[in-house]
C-alpha cells in the first residue's frame, strides 16, 4: 500500500467573497439595517503556515507583502495593501506566519468590498475560529487599524455569513443575519463607474461624525422618526439623518418586495435610494448620477443605485434576465467565507 508521506507544515487555502450592497447604505455604523448578498467574486489566500513572517505575492498587486511577526502598527506597514493583512494578524496575535500568495476577482476601488474580502480570507488563513460575527468584527477592527476609516461591520458581516442563493437582511445592532431568497427572476448586475475610489480619502470618517452630531441631538438613529429630523438645527446634520432613518425604512420595504418578486416595487426602492444619497447624504458624484440615469432609461431594468459607500465606485441595477446591458459584472449570491 503506498502512503503520502506526511507533511511537516499545513497548506491552506482560504476564499472570502466579495459583497454587493443591494440597499442599506450608510445605517450600518449607526446600528441599522442593510440588505447586501455576498457574490461569486472573492479573493483566495492560499499558502503553508512556518517561519515568523507573512510573505504574500499579489496577482493584483504589484509589490508583495513581507511583513514580519509580531505586528506593531499595522498602519506603519508597506506596500499600502499589505496593511490589511498585517492589522488582521495584530488583532489576531499572530506568531506563526504564512508564505503563499493572494489572488483576487473582486476589482480593486469598485465599492464591491475589496478589502473586507482580503480581511476575512487572511483571518481564516491564518486560523481565526468563531461564528461569522466574531470573524466579522476582528476584520472591521482591522480595516480601521489599518485605514483609520471608522467603517461598519455590514462588509465583513456579509462576506463571513454569505448564504447561496440569498441575499442577507443584516441587524447591525444585533448582528443577526436574516437570509433572504434571491427570487430567480432578479438579475443584479454591477457597473463600475469608470470613477475609483478610496475610503481612507473620502469624507467617509465625516459623514459618521454628522450621523453621531445627529445621534446627540435625537437619540439612536435606528430609533429615530422623520419627525425627530426637525428638531436638529444644524440642516447639514438633519439631512444625514433624514437619509438614515429613511434608508432603514427601505431595506424593510424593498426585502419585502423581493420576497414578494415585485421588482418594480424593488426597483423603486433602489432609485429612492440613491437619490437619498446624492441630495441628504451628498455621497454620490456626477460620474455615477449619470450611470444611474442612463441604465434608469434602459428598457427592462427596473432600478439602480450607487453601491458602496459613494465618492466613486459601482452602481448595481435589477434588471429583468432577458436584459442584457453589454457590460458589467452579473453577480450572484454566493456561500460565505470558508476554507478550501
Amino acid at each position: 500500500m503506498n502512503r503520502s508521506p506526511t507533511r511537516e507544515v499545513a497548506e491552506v487555502r482560504a476564499w472570502a467573497p466579495g459583497r454587493v450592497n443591494l440597499i442599506g447604505e450608510h445605517t450600518d455604523y449607526t446600528g441599522g439595517l442593510a440588505f447586501p448578498m455576498a457574490i461569486q467574486l472573492g479573493t483566495l489566500v492560499e499558502g503553508v503556515r512556518r517561519g515568523g513572517r507573512i510573505e504574500l505575492r499579489s496577482d493584483q498587486q504589484r509589490v508583495a507583502a513581507r511583513v514580519p511577526l509580531p505586528i506593531g502598527n499595522p498602519r506603519l506597514v508597506r506596500p499600502a495593501w499589505a496593511r490589511y493583512v498585517a492589522a488582521v494578524a495584530a488583532g489576531l496575535g499572530t506568531t506563526e506566519g504564512i508564505v503563499g500568495r493572494v489572488s483576487s476577482t473582486v476589482p480593486l476601488g469598485s465599492g464591491l468590498s475589496s478589502s473586507a474580502s482580503l480581511e476575512v480570507a487572511a483571518a481564516l488563513a491564518l486560523g481565526a475560529s468563531g461564528g461569522p460575527a466574531e470573524i466579522a468584527e476582528l476584520c472591521r477592527a482591522a480595516e480601521t487599524a489599518a485605514t483609520g476609516v471608522p467603517c461598519g461591520i455590514m462588509d465583513q458581516l456579509a462576506s463571513t455569513a454569505g448564504v447561496e442563493g440569498h441575499a442577507l437582511l443584516i441587524d447591525c445592532r444585533t448582528l443577526e443575519v436574516t437570509p433572504s431568497p434571491v427570487p430567480p427572476q432578479a438579475h443584479f448586475v454591477v457597473i463600475h463607474s469608470g470613477q475609483r475610489r478610496s475610503l481612507a480619502g473620502s469624507a467617509y470618517g465625516e459623514r459618521r461624525a454628522q450621523c453621531e452630531a445627529a445621534e446627540h441631538v435625537i437619540g439612536p438613529l435606528r430609533d429615530a422618526s422623520l419627525t425627530d429630523v426637525a428638531s436638529i438645527g444644524d440642516t447639514t446634520v438633519a439631512a444625514r439623518a433624514r437619509h438614515v432613518i429613511s434608508e432603514n425604512g427601505r431595506v424593510v420595504e424593498f426585502a419585502a418586495a423581493l420576497a414578494a418578486v415585485d421588482l418594480a416595487g424593488a426597483g423603486q426602492l433602489m432609485v429612492a435610494s440613491h437619490r437619498s444619497l446624492r441630495d441628504d447624504f451628498e455621497v454620490s458624484t456626477p460620474t455615477l448620477d449619470t450611470l444611474v440615469a442612463e441604465l434608469l432609461a434602459t428598457p427592462g431594468v427596473y432600478g439602480a443605485r450607487l453601491t458602496g459607500a459613494g465618492f466613486g465606485g459601482c452602481v448595481v441595477a435589477l434588471c429583468d434576465r432577458t436584459v442584457e446591458l453589454g457590460t458589467g459584472w452579473v453577480v450572484t449570491p454566493s456561500a460565505g467565507a470558508h476554507l478550501r
